[in-house]
């Protein structure tokens, strides 16, 4: 028998790098390519639309922008604005996207175009391939427009490793090889903040709702800034484990928020080992408060190399990907894995993205908890569910007490006449 795997979503033309999801639309938005090299592979961002079909969820492609000789290697999304890490340079593109009918759809399926795809649903041909594909009467029309671009790296081999939104996307803040945090105004890409943050390259950045900056970089060092200014260092083995021969560094950081507390904060980090070893460490999981950026809780997650993390939008869940294809989910609140699936790419895991919980995520999510997309450097997106646990109602608990309470008085007047 063959290794289990995750449903998959979409096979797109060239390897996938990054990935975010629309919940207005409910657009899945995946992006990658070969790069520049001449082999023939191609370079875009593919949108497909995310529909409920016999009770199952399926995406399907509705427009493939091509993005010439430059990979995406990064995603944020703010509104309609996405903003994709390309070598060195970091490309804002705006997006519209709205339903057509009738003859218009018809003719968009027959004429394509570089930049429009036709509808594809899975099973059919490859996203390349462009005869025999079924064209529907009515469906989603994606428009892109290009806005500004700008050089965010300027180490020897530059690249943008990193790109993110503030909490109410008027600046973007973009990280790289060379170390330095460079922080840009929305739309217009005009510089207002560059820093030194690490001495190497940045691994991962995160933006919390104060406008705190969390940079994990290749020096070992996880750090906190406000605006240029240095704020603390984490120490993530303060109530963790020690290893004296074995460095760790910080591999991603993600700000997630509290269930149940809308003013409550929480930051997560990945720590992974810093050198290859025969006889791999473990990872490790670490939950910080938002506030103050102590430790609250460490857990390991096994000893297979972290490649990504990210927080559902409530705070709920953690997504985990790793090099050697494997994705996982765990709950927030007590770093306890929930889900695992094994290898399921056989290949890193380049990005993961939980369905939104607002806008049209409930509708899409149907009767799981939660749903987790997955993308690798095998061109594949697929889909991990996880399935509604079960509870007890507090009400047919009470009613459960009640009831034995009543037989053992019942039992106790049998046994002993004259016990009431």
């Amino acid at each position: 028998m063959g290794r289990r795997r995750a449903p998959e979503l979409y096979r797109a033309p060239f390897p996938l790098y990054a990935l975010q999801v629309d919940p207005s639309a409910g657009l899945l938005i995946a992006a990658g390519g070969g790069g520049a090299a001449k082999t023939g592979i191609k370079n875009g961002v593919h949108f497909l639309q995310l529909e409920r079909i016999n009770g199952r969820l399926s995406a399907s492609l509705v427009h493939s922008h091509d993005t010439e000789t430059r990979a995406t290697m990064n995603l944020a999304l703010a509104g309609d604005i996405l903003a994709a890490g390309q070598d060195a340079h970091c490309q804002l593109l705006h997006f519209q996207a709205h339903q057509q009918k009738g003859n218009k759809a018809e003719k968009a399926g027959k004429t394509g175009s570089k930049e429009q795809g036709p509808r594809q649903r899975k099973g059919a041909a490859p996203a390349e391939k462009k005869c025999g594909v079924e064209t529907q009467q009515e469906g989603l029309e994606v428009k892109i427009e290009n806005l500004q671009v700008v050089q965010t790296d300027f180490s020897p081999d530059p690249l943008q490793k990193v790109v993110c939104f503030n909490h109410d996307n008027t600046l973007l803040a973009t990280g790289g090889t060379d170390g330095y945090i460079r922080v840009w105004k929305v739309p217009s890409l005009e510089k207002v903040l560059e820093f030194k943050a690490h001495e190497g390259e940045i691994e991962d950045l995160a933006l919390g709702p104060d406008d705190k900056l969390v940079t994990v970089g290749w020096d070992l060092k996880a750090s906190v800034w406000q605006k240029d200014q240095l704020v603390t260092q984490l120490h993530w083995q303060e109530n963790g484990p020690t290893f004296s021969s074995t460095p760790y560094r910080y591999q991603a950081c993600r700000f997630g928020q509290v269930p149940d507390q809308p003013a409550g904060l929480r930051l997560f980090t990945v720590q992974i080992p810093h050198k290859r070893l025969r006889q791999p460490p473990p990872c490790y999981l670490t939950a910080w408060d938002g506030s103050n950026f102590l430790p609250l809780r460490t857990k390991s997650c096994g000893h297979e190399v972290i490649s990504c993390l990210n927080v559902s939008e409530s705070g709920t869940f953690l997504g985990l990907g790793t090099v050697t294809g494997s994705v996982a989910i765990y709950i927030a609140f007590s770093l306890q894995c929930l889900y695992y699936m094994r290898e399921s790419h056989g290949i890193v895991v380049t990005d993961v993205a939980f369905l939104p919980e607002k806008g049209r995520g409930p509708e899409l999510l149907g009767s799981h908890e939660t749903a987790l997309f997955s993308v690798a450097v095998d061109s594949r997106c697929q889909l991990h569910l996880l399935p509604s646990r079960r509870s007890v109602p507090v009400w047919l608990l009470l009613l459960v007490c009640v009831g034995l309470i009543v037989v053992t008085i019942l039992l106790l007047q049998s046994a002993f006449p004259g016990f009431l």
